[in-house]
């Protein structure tokens, strides 16, 4: 552990630090219960403002990722959809405003439960309030405030980030003029549940996990690699693995190991050699605890709770235009939530794109098959 100047315990951490944080609320309240002091959210921007403030792309994440969309000046670093977003790409900073905002509750800035409770000197860990999609919603729509944009040109959600735009949509409806949902859903599937549940249990099963005050010296590294390796069968398809990848072995020489040993880290074949590597990755980079909170926000989030139904939850939106698109390989978004939305917007009056497309890649399609969803970001924003 180190310590601040004020002598307050900051948790080891080893996740991405954002360009930006701002205090957003002295007091904020969570839509299940429970209220946190000095809320703060992570966020980098990319362009320039124009003077009518008419140009704002506004970019909500998925749950494993960071405020860093793209490569800056103040950061070089490739973003995770680096070949989508910056100069004169389909999400072209050279024309637009670019605000990609860190998901409350998520360990790259933003207040989570890995942050310090000013009465305690202590993590948040478990004390941290169940959190929603709503609240992400919340606390970035007054983030926004602070910024001074009250008009949003564009709102892009992938995935979780999808589910908070449409959260976002309903819940500040005047704010938001046209939307790109990729991948998302108004609801989770039983199957998306079940998996998440599973990630879950696995966590909490680690004897390093120790109720949620794990020593962040020692997290629990094993539950939270298993999990993400368990997430990424529903991230990606049987189709792309088998392609890719077949009954391919790992070279002999690295089968050093008993098969069944229980600190066996090497691989027959290469699809495990493949989620080993990726998942280590993952584990050292991302908290457990606030995998656990933000899984779980994406199983309660409903749409319909806004409403009498998702029909009449959606109906509340004041979305001029919307580009809608699914992935026919895509198990944990089904590309039959996506019509939903898109069906449910056209009824609601706004002017819908719908596309699926056809990508072998799964639900991380948007991450890998950028020729086929650029040209349909770049074309829709075109249109506006």
């Amino acid at each position: 552990m180190k310590k601040d100047s004020k002598n307050r315990v900051i948790p080891f951490f080893r996740g991405q630090s954002a360009a930006n944080t701002m205090k957003i609320a002295d007091t904020f309240e969570f839509r299940r219960g429970g209220k946190l002091n000095d809320i703060s959210i992570a966020y980098e921007t990319w362009g320039e403002l124009d003077s009518s403030k008419s140009n704002v792309v506004v970019i909500f994440t998925g749950l494993s990722a960071s405020s860093h969309v793209t490569s800056s000046s103040f950061d070089p670093a490739a973003g995770w959809w680096e070949s989508m977003v910056g100069p004169g790409k389909s999400i072209d900073s050279d024309k637009h405003f670019i605000v990609c905002i860190n998901t409350l509750g998520s360990c790259f800035g933003s207040t989570s439960p890995v942050s310090v409770n000013a009465n305690t000197e202590q993590p948040y860990r478990l004390s941290f309030p169940e959190l929603t999609v709503e609240d992400m919603a919340k606390a970035s729509y007054i983030l926004l405030e602070k910024l001074g944009i009250s008009n949003i040109k564009i709102l892009v959600g992938p995935s979780l980030g999808g589910m908070q735009a449409l959260a976002f949509s309903i819940m500040f409806n005047k704010s938001v003029e046209n939307t790109i949902l990729i991948s998302t859903a108004t609801q989770a599937t039983p199957y998306a549940i079940a998996i998440r549940s599973l990630q879950r249990e696995v966590i909490r099963k680690d004897p390093d996990w120790n109720n949620g005050f794990y020593s962040y010296e020692r997290p629990p590294l094993n539950g939270v690699r298993i999990a993400r390796k368990l997430g990424m069968t529903s991230y990606r398809s049987s189709a792309e693995w088998q392609q890719r990848f077949g009954r391919k072995k790992s070279s002999s020489e690295k089968l050093t190991q008993n098969t069944f040993g229980v600190d066996n880290t090497s691989f027959e074949y290469e699809i495990e050699s493949y989620l080993e590597h990726h998942a280590v990755k993952f584990q050292n980079v991302f908290d457990a605890n606030c995998y656990l909170y933000l899984s779980r926000a994406m199983d309660w989030f409903d749409v319909s709770d806004h409403g009498k139904s998702t029909q009449d939850a959606l109906a509340k939106t004041s979305i001029e235009k919307a580009l809608i698109i699914g992935v026919t390989s895509d198990t944990l978004f089904p590309s039959y939530q996506q019509k939903e939305i898109a069906e449910c917007l056209l009824q609601a009056g706004t002017k819908v794109d719908y596309q699926e497309l056809d990508c072998i890649q799964g639900h991380d399609s948007f991450l890998v098959d950028i020729e086929s969803f650029g040209k349909k970001i770049r074309n829709f924003i075109q249109s506006l």
